[in-house]
């Protein structure tokens, strides 16, 4: 180690530590955030938000995501959890059935396209109805176990669904912080309440992210 002297009337003092002063100041860690996002709650959100039909396959997801962190935080995990529709023998509208899973497939390969990790489920069809099964039991256990393993400092939970409260507790518990991610026109104070801070999305923001509409090409101009 070197240190520099400065001499003083005859005597000698010592003024700085030049090695040390010479090294670069570390860079403060970011914070590792994962976001988990209820496909299904999201839509019908959206949908009740954003009058005007949007095209929700090329919404962009990759752009929702990144908007929850902030200048200190990276990403380490975003994942999407939805009820994969399937057309069985019980299905009521086969036609209709192979339209939404067609859809579900542009999407999800719109979803791999943004590195988002999709995380699938049930869809029960009743009387034309489809019901989700099994989706906020795997979200609700990944945001548990990835707390108990450190893989996260803060999640972002983008559902308003209740059911998660105690995933939302478990990893409070953990020391992993919380982040619930709603909308202004239907909050959820429960979520709110146990959540460690909040982030509600007005129309504005949420049309921010919608599919630029195509351009189409006049070929009588």
């Amino acid at each position: 180690m070197v240190r520099e002297v400065k001499v003083v009337a005859g005597s000698s003092e010592i003024t700085t530590d030049t090695a040390a002063s010479a090294r670069p100041a570390r860079a403060a860690k970011r914070r590792r955030v994962a976001v988990f996002i209820d496909g299904s709650n999201l839509y019908f959100k959206l949908r009740t938000l954003i009058p005007n039909k949007m095209d929700f396959i090329h919404y962009n997801y990759r752009a929702l995501v990144a908007s929850m962190l902030q200048q200190d935080e990276r990403l380490v995990y975003a994942g999407y959890y939805v009820g994969v529709v399937r057309d069985t023998k019980r299905t009521a509208d086969h036609e209709k059935t192979r339209e939404l899973i067609k859809n579900q497939q542009k999407l999800f390969e719109q979803l791999r396209h943004a590195d988002i990790s999709i995380v699938k489920g049930y869809l029960l069809e009743h009387s034309g109805r489809f019901f989700e099964k099994g989706v906020d039991v795997r979200l609700a256990v990944d945001i548990v176990t990835m707390a108990q393993a450190k893989k996260y400092d803060t999640a972002v939970v983008i559902s308003s669904d209740t059911d998660l409260i105690p995933a939302i507790q478990a990893a409070k518990q953990l020391k992993r912080n919380v982040v619930y991610a709603g909308f202004e026109h239907q909050p959820s104070l429960a979520l709110i309440r146990h959540a460690d801070r909040s982030r509600l999305m007005g129309r504005q923001e949420a049309e921010a992210f919608l599919a630029p509409p195509l351009a189409i090409r006049r070929y009588d101009d």
